[in-house]
């Protein structure tokens, strides 16, 4: 509302953005916005040729790229390639140090001298510059220096234990195999004693599995994982155990009643 902007859906919530979708739009755009990882879609990348071909398209339109990379952390693993190579596609770049990073808050921006100089000012308009930010940018210098050598780990980690899970009946992982640090657990069960029984197994237990949240399917519920440092203090068949053990106590919903 501050800039007059006016924001359209680029393709479909369910997939990633495609240069067909680009080629539909009907309008002319200023600007193109894509996340990396997806976080909606459990932290799924496309691949890279695809993704140069997306950006390509976006500047063939005369549209400007800016990278929501607030887990661009996890990216380097699946595309093989440092940061700074997958940052270069975009105009501009978004970072988050508390996710994946551990930090407390703290997020940045980078792209060409002149844009950033204006984005401060910008910044002080929107009310969004704090008073000191020394706490927050030492708890990312130590993320960068400790917490991302780890990411390659993570991911590993991440695709273990998702192949895993996936071999279990009802579970469904995705991405199949997982990508990067994150993915999606659908789960069948009914979601209040799927929720309830999770409470129960951390109290007893002392691992939680996580936060069960209702899809649109009352039978499935989604679960979004990440892997991080405490999650490697859990190894993948001790984790394993513990989902089957959770399967094992919340029954599976009835199917409904023919009319």
């Amino acid at each position: 509302m501050l800039h007059g902007l006016e924001a359209e859906l680029l393709g479909s919530r369910d997939r990633p953005i495609t240069v067909s979708d680009l080629d539909e739009l009907e309008e002319p755009v200023a600007a193109v916005l894509l996340e990396l990882p997806d976080r909606e879609l459990g932290g799924v990348l496309r691949p890279w040729d695809d993704l140069v071909a997306l950006c390509d398209r976006a500047r063939e339109h005369g549209a400007a790229l800016h990278l929501d990379g607030a887990r661009l952390w996890q990216c380097g693993p699946f595309y093989e390639r440092g940061l700074d190579e997958i940052a270069a596609l975009f105009d501009t770049v978004y970072v988050s140090f508390y996710k994946d990073l551990a930090a407390p808050a703290g997020a940045a921006l980078a792209g060409p001298a002149d844009l950033i100089e204006e984005a401060r000012v910008w910044q002080v308009r929107h009310g969004g510059r704090l008073y000191s930010v020394h706490p927050y940018l030492i708890a990312a210098e130590r993320g960068l220096d400790e917490v991302l050598p780890r990411i390659p780990d993570f991911v590993a980690h991440a695709r273990e234990l998702g192949m895993a899970l996936a071999e279990l009946d009802g579970i469904e992982v995705v991405p199949d195999p997982p990508q990067t640090t994150m993915f999606h657990l659908y789960v069948r069960r009914p979601l209040e004693p799927l929720q309830e029984a999770a409470l129960d197994q951390a109290e007893r237990t002392g691992t939680f599995l996580g936060f069960v949240r209702a899809t649109d399917k009352p039978e499935a519920q989604r679960l979004e994982l990440t892997i991080g440092p405490a999650s490697l203090e859990v190894p993948v068949a001790e984790a394993t155990a513990l989902w089957q053990e959770l399967l094992t106590t919340v029954a599976e919903p009835s199917p409904p009643r023919a009319s």
